[in-house]
């Protein structure tokens, strides 16, 4: 699988969830926290992968109706960065305490994407819980039916 393949997942993945989102005519305060989460680490390792300061904080909130563009402007950078720079080049930054790391963009990607996942999986508990259908996220399964 190449890193433009499970970009291109995430970013599927992530359309579904904003779907739900969309459809809702009732706040979901604590789901939408947890998402705003997955944009902003998306957005934060996108600048950091390109040398850039972030925008975002880690758990800064946004409006459900904002979740559909700041997707688009992040999977933008995730692709920047892919085409910029080489799976083994090493990046360095700072986290949000100021502390300076290096990692491998590789690196950065494999957690970028398992930590999307994660919480996608934590904010589609929440919505069903409140009663929506949950979107199938499954990689396998948006391969096999051919939408990715």
């Amino acid at each position: 699988m190449t890193e433009k393949e499970i970009t291109d997942y995430t970013k599927v993945a992530d359309q579904y969830i904003i779907a739900i989102f969309n459809q809702s005519t009732v706040a979901q305060p604590e789901a939408a926290q947890l998402f705003s989460h997955v944009l902003n680490a998306q957005h934060i390792w996108g600048k950091r992968m390109l040398g850039l300061r972030p925008l975002y904080g880690v758990w800064e909130l946004h409006s459900q109706e904002d979740f559909n563009k700041i997707s688009e402007e992040n999977f933008k950078l995730i692709y920047l960065a892919l085409s910029e720079t080489t799976s083994d080049q090493v990046i360095y930054y700072h986290n949000s305490k100021g502390i300076r790391y290096e990692n491998r963009v590789d690196e950065i990607l494999l957690h970028l994407f398992n930590h999307s996942t994660y919480h996608r999986g934590q904010v589609v508990t929440l919505l069903k819980k409140a009663g929506f259908e949950p979107p199938v996220t499954d990689y396998i399964i948006l391969k096999r039916d051919q939408l990715l």
